[in-house]
């Protein structure tokens, strides 16, 4: 697994059985009810379509936290390009066991691995210049983890895990607080005060608002929210290099390598995480 802070065995142990207690409730019916109980079988992970696998480590620690039983092979890495025909991992054991915890290894797979397809297929168009493609919080609730790891696999890098770990003053936040040095210098108390040790990003709708923030200084990233090529070219030669700058809003795969060839450090895609298909995979029996 990739050293991500959210990333704790806690943390995905909480998920798998939260997962499980949703599909499988008091028992698994329909398995328990048709295959005999000592029956054993095996089955393979089918890649059904190109693309950019993940999951498959989640995957295995499911089917052990299921049933300590079966064993997991993993054919391939996370991350890794697949084709339509590749096999991903092979389980073993107790066959009520794999059909109970199929449906969600697959749901947790599919969704994730088409992520890091797309991820990874437009990191890979702004790959000649110096920005990084980000994700948002706009995520499935109760899943969020999992696809932030999948932008990780696919090439991208993560933005704020939630709202506690990081202070993002968006234009609603400036708007109710009476402006941008009311809004930052407010922050910055705000955190002095409570101990808390935690980076500042200030959304930017137009130039005089980034001349505003440069004025006042005390921040760690400039958003530059909406903006036209132009006035984001503009704001990146005002900025200079003084603050990491990060690009967002209503940017398509489109209009991706134009944002990235302004100069801007990071590129946020809502989309990566909540306009994806997911990728075709199924468990079959051999």
């Amino acid at each position: 697994m990739k050293n991500l802070p959210y990333l704790t065995e806690s943390a995905i142990r909480q998920f798998i059985e939260a997962a499980l207690l949703e599909d499988v409730g008091p028992g698994d019916y329909s398995s328990l009810a048709s295959v005999p109980e000592q029956s054993v079988g095996q089955a393979k992970l089918l890649i059904k379509e190109d693309g950019v696998i993940a999951g498959l480590a989640l995957a295995e620690k499911i089917f052990k936290h299921y049933d300590s039983t079966l064993e997991v092979e993993l054919l391939l890495e996370d991350g890794d390009e697949v084709k339509a025909g590749d096999v991903g991992l092979l389980v073993r054991g107790k066959a009520i066991s794999i059909l109970t915890t199929e449906r969600l290894v697959l749901n947790c797979m599919q969704r994730m691995s088409g992520i890091a397809t797309k991820t990874s297929r437009l990191q890979q168009s702004i790959a000649h210049t110096k920005a990084k493609l980000m994700d948002t919080r706009k995520t499935t609730p109760n899943f969020r983890m999992m696809e932030k790891w999948a932008v990780v696999l696919g090439g991208g890098v993560n933005h704020r895990y939630a709202l506690y770990d990081m202070v993002m003053l968006k234009d609603n936040h400036v708007d109710f607080a009476g402006g941008l040095e009311k809004a930052i210098l407010s922050t910055k108390q705000y955190l002095k005060e409570n101990q808390l040790d935690l980076k500042i990003e200030v959304e930017t709708r137009n130039l005089d608002e980034v001349a505003e923030v440069l004025r006042i200084g005390g921040v760690d990233f400039i958003m530059l929210d909406n903006m036209d090529y132009d006035t984001m070219k503009k704001a990146v030669s005002m900025v200079n290099g003084r603050y990491p700058l990060e690009a967002s809003g209503g940017i398509t795969e489109k209009t991706l390598p134009e944002v990235a060839a302004c100069g801007v450090d990071f590129i946020s895609v809502g989309a990566l995480t909540h306009q994806i298909k997911s990728l075709d995979i199924s468990l079959k029996a051999y």
